[in-house]
């Protein structure tokens, strides 16, 4: 069991450094199912990018969404189900 705290503090380590997005979504989830080891572990990151809505297409509250699935969570077609549709996202 891991508090949410602790899942923070990982997210902010690991943000630390500039990387995109996908990246990090990809080291949050490997590095829960390396030091935890569950069964499966998914992540998914919505972020607003400064980018996107300052300069360029100035698009404010635009959002890009990324996930990364480890284990059961990778391959259980069920369990992703049921991922999905507690984010709302079914």
């Amino acid at each position: 069991m891991v508090g949410a705290s602790k899942l923070s503090r990982a997210l902010d380590i690991l943000a630390r450094r500039p990387q995109i997005q996908e990246r990090l979504t990809w080291q949050v989830a490997d590095t829960i199912f390396k030091a935890i080891g569950p069964d499966g572990v998914a992540v998914r990151i919505s972020a607003e990018h400064m980018c996107m809505s300052l300069r360029g297409v100035r698009k404010p509250g635009s959002r890009v969404v990324t996930s990364a699935s480890r284990g059961t969570l990778k391959t259980h077609e069920a369990t992703i189900r049921e991922f999905y549709a507690l984010l709302g996202d079914e």
